[in-house]
C-alpha cells in the first residue's frame, strides 16, 4: 500500500490544502508533503493524528475493500462458444448477483440451450435478427427491437428463425447461465 498517495487522495477528497491538514493534525506542512511523496513515514501515533484530521480511522484506512466495478468493456467479457450459439457473459462473475445478463448469439437455423423450469424470471431484448421464443407449448416471434419477459415456470429456449445470426441480451434472475 502506498500510504503517502492514499493520504493525499483523502486530503484532496476532503478538499483540504496541505496547510489546512497541517493545522488540523498539528504537524508541519513540510512533513506532510514528505509523507505524501513517500519521502518519510509517519509513526503510528502521527498517522492516527493525520487520519483523525481526515475524518477516518486506522482500520478504515488499511481496509482493502475493492471498489465495485460498474462499467465493463468487451475485454472483461467471458465468452463460451458452443456449436449452435455463443454466450458472452457481459458482467463478469454475475452469478454472485441477483440477476445475470448475457449476450447470446445464435447461428441461423440453430437454437439456444433449453432452460428447465425454475423459480425466477427472464428478460430478453433482440439486438439483431429474429428468434422464436419457445415457452412451454407456445411459440412466439420476437424480432429486432422487441423484448420478452417471462416467468421461469416452463421449459423455454430461443431458436433463430432469421436469415442471419441473431443477437439477444438475455437477463435471468436468479443467475442460470
Amino acid at each position: 500500500m502506498n500510504i503517502g498517495s492514499k493520504i493525499k487522495r483523502l486530503r484532496i477528497a476532503n478538499q483540504l490544502t496541505l496547510e489546512e491538514l497541517a493545522n488540523r493534525s498539528e504537524l508541519t506542512k513540510g512533513f506532510l508533503s514528505q509523507v505524501e511523496r513517500n519521502l518519510t513515514s509517519p509513526s503510528i501515533t502521527t498517522l492516527e493524528d493525520i487520519l483523525e484530521a481526515l475524518g477516518t480511522t486506522l482500520h478504515d484506512f488499511f481496509s482493502e475493500t475493492q471498489e465495485e466495478q460498474i462499467v465493463f468493456k468487451k475485454e472483461d467479457y467471458f465468452v463460451n462458444t458452443q456449436d449452435d450459439y455463443e454466450i458472452s457473459y457481459i458482467v463478469p462473475n454475475a452469478q454472485k448477483n441477483d440477476m445475470e445478463p448475457i449476450l447470446i448469439e445464435i447461428e441461423k437455423g440453430k437454437s439456444s440451450m433449453e432452460m428447465e423450469p425454475h423459480d425466477g424470471e427472464e428478460f430478453g431484448y433482440v439486438i439483431s435478427g429474429k428468434v422464436l421464443l419457445h415457452y412451454g407449448d407456445k411459440t412466439l416471434n420476437v424480432k429486432k427491437g422487441e423484448t420478452f419477459y417471462l416467468p421461469g415456470k416452463r421449459t423455454h429456449y430461443l431458436e433463430n428463425s432469421g436469415d442471419s445470426k441473431a443477437k439477444v441480451i438475455w437477463v435471468s434472475t436468479p443467475p442460470l447461465f
